[in-house]
């Protein structure tokens, strides 16, 4: 009998883990990030609430220089920021108050959004693996239980051949 095998360890391209420190060490990785990032990319975001998701995502939109303030979607579940500097929109989904799969997501038209945008998707584990073989898998994992502590620890996983050669340990500098 041949053993399970983790679906991220058959489609991961590259993958590193960092130390995050504060929230504006997880802002400096998302502006970091940005650098890697071009049009037609997924972003996926896993962690729980309070991790450190939208704050990544503010960087993103930092280093992307797009218009407007990054805060979270939850409530409208979808904001776009366009660039102000002929970089691609980043569209920040907040995926958690969505119970369906794709089918939901297909609702918001990300797939037409995805060539020219960078796409983020907060919890979007389950949800929207089926836009892009190729995307970027964020998971943000901190200490738990009642504590003042920001420590995370940052996993980027890339998926897909658009992964493959991406120095993804350069966000660490």
């Amino acid at each position: 009998m041949e053993a399970p095998h983790s679906p991220v360890a058959e489609t991961a391209a590259a993958s590193v883990r960092l130390s995050v420190d504060s929230p504006e060490q997880m802002q400096d990785l998302g502006r970091s990030l940005a650098k890697l990032l071009r049009p037609g990319d997924l972003v996926m975001l896993t962690g729980e609430l309070g991790a450190g998701k939208t704050t990544l995502t503010r960087g993103l939109g930092e280093g992307l220089g797009v218009r407007g303030a990054v805060t979270s979607p939850t409530f409208v579940i979808a904001r776009v920021h366009p660039s102000l500097t002929g970089g691609p929109a980043l569209v920040h989904v907040d995926a958690y108050r969505l119970g369906g799969g794709l089918d939901e997501m297909e609702d918001l038209d990300l797939d037409v959004s995805l060539p020219e945008s960078v796409v983020v998707v907060e919890w979007g584990d389950g949800k929207v693996e089926d836009l892009s073989e190729d995307r970027l898998h964020v998971i943000i994992d901190r200490v738990v239980g009642d504590t003042d502590d920001d420590r995370r620890v940052v996993t980027l996983v890339g998926h897909g051949v658009r992964w493959a050669d991406a120095d993804l340990a350069a966000t660490s500098a």
